[in-house]
């Protein structure tokens, strides 16, 4: 059951990063909602297998830049995403610049720091 809130905690950011940041969208229309929820369940599975490992490989680095490298691992995630994304399920998720998926990740991490307080979840 967590890991279903998770993902619908996930799916509801990455729909408002789509419909805030301008150069990461989906594509295909009629279809946005379907590549939206297969976009959150890889990166919810991104974020459960290999946020830990890459967390601690930048350890250091996260510490002498007092945290805003932790930024640049979750665009990292998002980028790994949807390459599985696009990869696998063929989701249509588009990510123009490195810029949108930096301002999307803290658009991500806002937005789902404030529906795990609403929802209660970890």
């Amino acid at each position: 059951m967590n890991f279903l809130i998770r993902w619908l905690v996930t799916a509801i950011a990455v729909a408002a990063a789509v419909w805030i940041v301008p150069g990461f969208e989906t594509i295909g229309g009629d279809s946005a909602w379907v590549a939206i929820a297969l976009f959150s369940l890889v990166l919810s599975l991104v974020n459960i297998a290999i946020k830990p490992i890459l967390q601690i490989l930048s350890l250091p680095i996260t510490v002498l830049t007092l945290g805003i490298f932790y930024l640049v691992v979750n665009t990292l995630l998002l980028y790994i995403a949807a390459w599985l994304a696009n990869g696998l399920f063929g989701a249509g998720f588009l990510i123009a610049s490195f810029g949108s998926a930096f301002v999307a990740s803290i658009v991500i991490s806002i937005v789902s720091a404030i529906v795990n307080s609403v929802v209660g979840a970890d």
